[in-house]
């Protein structure tokens, strides 16, 4: 093969203290990165770890970093990241390494259960389903959010995370921000008093990288902007 029709890939191998290890991949048109990892491992080194399940830009399963951005790897195409025949793959940031591109994920799935970013409804089963209008101002600013498919590309992403751990981040924030806005929810309170503090809404900086690396274009930061608002006046109200 000439050296136009060959990928000269970095992967990350081990857990924390790993190291890049270089592999040499076949090129082709319309080639994904997921479809370049699933190389290596199928025919170059089967001990390669990394996770991935619909490969559609659904589950978000496969989230890693791509020459040094975090990314859903079965959307991207090799042509639109390579640096001239070039990639990197590693785990994504901001997230413990298990081992290869295998990141534990239990600290941003907590998180969002430290935000109570969960429905909260008095309702049954027995109850008629709630009728939401999807021109009221509650469900529009929702429906802005409502896509997140929990990738953890902009937790990976945030700077602020790095500083700070205990941060919750913008995909937790974001969730709130689409419940207290969901008209069947009757816990806004909880919601509202789950994230304001500096480990909330409040600790977000404003750089909007959630916003640049997003794969589904939604905007977590106009979300905490939004939640800031809202905790103000509720604490202006005497609600917090």
């Amino acid at each position: 093969m000439t050296k136009a029709q060959v990928l000269d890939v970095s992967v990350w191998r081990g857990g924390v203290s790993g190291e890049f290890v270089a592999y040499r991949v076949p090129r082709h048109d319309n080639q994904t990165v997921l479809d370049v990892v699933t190389y290596i491992q199928r025919h170059l080194d089967p001990t390669l770890s990394y996770r991935f399940a619909c490969r559609v830009g659904v589950c978000g399963s496969c989230a890693m970093t791509v020459n040094g951005s975090p990314k859903w790897t079965c959307r991207t195409h090799v042509e639109r990241v390579a640096n001239g025949h070039r990639l990197s793959l590693s785990p994504l940031r901001n997230l413990p390494v298990i081992k290869d591109l295998v990141v534990d994920m239990r600290t941003f799935f907590t998180k969002w259960r430290r935000a109570r970013g969960y429905f909260i409804s008095a309702g049954t089963r027995e109850d008629a389903f709630a009728r939401v209008r999807p021109d009221s101002a509650q469900r529009r600013q929702a429906d802005k959010g409502i896509e997140c498919i929990n990738c953890a590309v902009c937790y990976a992403a945030c700077d602020v995370v790095s500083w700070k751990p205990d941060y919750l981040g913008p995909a937790a924030l974001n969730r709130v921000w689409t419940l207290i806005n969901d008209a069947r929810d009757e816990h806004r309170d909880l919601h509202l008093a789950a994230v304001a503090s500096d480990d909330g809404c409040l600790g977000c900086h404003g750089q909007q990288a959630c916003l640049q690396h997003c794969p589904m274009g939604l905007n977590p930061a106009a979300g905490i902007a939004g939640l800031k608002r809202t905790v103000a006046l509720a604490a202006l109200r005497g609600e917090l």
